[in-house]
């Protein structure tokens, strides 16, 4: 596959083209902003993300969380990175190719990377990398667990699976390479080959990146990346409108209208990979049954929640994944009914007597958390809202410390084998779920090159989590985004995740 870094894409080959890499729908405009016309090098950019960075490291147990993927493209390279419409392109790899079956990789580095310390960024990281996230058992482990990783001399890995895995490139959007030597104690000021390195940082409050001046795709315009956590959304837009912070996203309904009307702010809005996801913890005797599950769906009036809160940003869902990701098949969710639901839960035997966990994390969802919890409640189920920071929610997530965990998941690899192949296995031991039927349909799906038959797989896995109601799945969104009239280069990202190392300031 030819490799061309200053390209905007990377196609993949015929041989990587079963990755069913999707184009997301085009970012829409409503307003407009600056042409970037006399932008200049330097100054400093300060955003505020809606999600706290609560570690560095992007191995471990925070490696899926949101803000965590924020500060790692920001300080790491990663062998292959996905473009906001959804094609892979070069970081740290300028090409790669599988054999016949797919169930070997080779991916070429790039020469002459270093490390923010100046030593050499080669193929031994990448190694040590891949198993470092497999030890640590975080939460992308799945996506590499038993792949035979080598170093074929310091320019070239070799990737070996048992089975053919078309999806593999689009899983490495998520491996950041740190080097080999790398300990938990390296986090609190890592060293990385991507285009800021770390100035100081508070966790879960703030993040100071400083321009690498030895990125190898030169030192980004920006000399200094301000990284700030505003968890309160009327305080993140106060923010936004004084200067205070230069950009935001994640932005509530509500606040939208006020801020198009604003001259010196660009708001625009993007299709998400994400969907709000509402598991349950089918591990609970109280949740085991699906006829359980689906009735408490159903005991919800998730299209007037939605129509109340995201009249612009959300409409109901129709997959567990968004439409952008391959692997989507539109389904019809339960139609509201709380009368019928309540005689369902009499009918399965449900006790109402006992209390239901459902735990979140992030102020901008409260509205909607509590929202279901009192059409959950008029039907006589005692749930209760279970409001988290960050950490703790990660840490009780893992753990299965709770009844219902609400995310909002997702897909920034865009394939259905990232989500779908690494959370509703049973070894994954995610969400209490264990359907043998389902791992046959997964295992599938992430093993034939076939487009058409990977989307067909994964469109039957969707609909059979959808059947047994693993989880409630009730709302896609659009991401807004606003950023002040200084600020050029800014590109919406489908998945919260924002690429500061283009921006130019005027």
């Amino acid at each position: 596959m030819p490799a061309n870094p200053s390209a905007r894409l990377t196609r993949l080959t015929a041989a990587a083209a079963a990755l069913g890499i999707v184009t997301a729908t085009a970012a829409c405009s409503t307003t407009s902003g600056g042409s970037g016309e006399g932008t200049k090098a330097g100054g400093t950019l300060t955003v505020a993300s809606p999600y706290p960075t609560q570690s560095l490291d992007p191995h471990g147990a925070s490696g899926a969380s949101t803000g965590t993927q924020i500060a790692a493209q920001a300080i790491f390279s990663r062998l292959v990175k996905a473009k906001p419409d959804g094609q892979l392109a070069p970081d740290l790899a300028t090409k790669w190719e599988a054999n016949a079956e797919a169930t070997s990789w080779t991916f070429t580095l790039r020469d002459g990377v270093t490390f923010s310390d100046g030593s050499p960024a080669d193929s031994a990281d990448v190694v040590a990398s891949v198993k470092r996230v497999v030890d640590l058992k975080g939460p992308n482990a799945a996506n590499f667990t038993g792949i035979d990783v080598k170093a074929d001399g310091p320019g070239t890995v070799v990737f070996t699976e048992p089975k053919p895995d078309p999806a593999l490139p689009g899983k490495l959007t998520l491996l950041f390479v740190t080097p080999s030597e790398v300990t938990d104690a390296s986090f609190t000021k890592p060293v990385g080959s991507g285009p800021f390195k770390v100035d100081a940082f508070t966790p879960g409050q703030s993040l100071s990146l400083t321009a690498n001046p030895d990125y190898y795709g030169g030192a980004p315009k920006l000399d200094k990346l301000v990284m700030r956590v505003i968890p309160e959304v009327s305080a993140r837009m106060t923010a936004l409108k004084t200067g205070e912070i230069q950009a935001t996203w994640g932005i509530p309904d509500d606040q939208v209208t006020q801020l198009e009307s604003n001259d010196a702010l660009t708001v625009r809005s993007v299709p998400a990979t994400s969907v709000y996801t509402m598991w349950f913890n089918s591990g609970e005797p109280a949740l085991a049954k699906p006829e359980v599950r689906r009735a408490l769906w159903q005991a919800v009036d998730f299209k007037t929640i939605i129509s109340s809160l995201y009249p612009s940003t959300g409409e109901p869902s129709k997959s567990v994944v968004a439409p952008a990701v391959l692997g989507y098949t539109p389904l019809d969710p339960p139609a509201y009914d709380a009368t019928a639901a309540k005689a369902a839960l009499q009918a399965a035997g449900f006790d109402f007597s006992t209390p239901l966990r459902l735990q979140f994390s992030g102020a901008e969802y409260r509205q909607f958390i509590q929202a279901v919890v009192a059409d959950l409640n008029k039907v006589g189920v005692k749930a209760q809202v279970a409001e988290k920071e960050s950490a703790v929610f990660l840490e009780d997530l893992l753990a299965m410390r709770w009844d219902i965990n609400f995310q909002s998941l997702s897909t920034p690899t865009f394939d259905a084998a990232t989500n779908l192949g690494r959370l509703y296995t049973c070894a994954a031991k995610r969400n209490g779920y264990c359907n043998p039927q389902l791992d046959t349909l997964l295992n599938q799906a992430g093993s034939t090159s076939d487009i058409a038959k990977r989307k067909e797989l994964y469109g039957q896995a969707s609909q059979l989590i959808w059947n047994d109601a693993v989880g409630m799945y009730p709302m896609s969104l659009k991401i807004a985004y606003a950023w002040r009239s200084e600020v050029h280069g800014l590109e919406p990202n489908p998945s919260y995740l924002p690429d500061f190392s283009t921006v130019t300031l005027s």
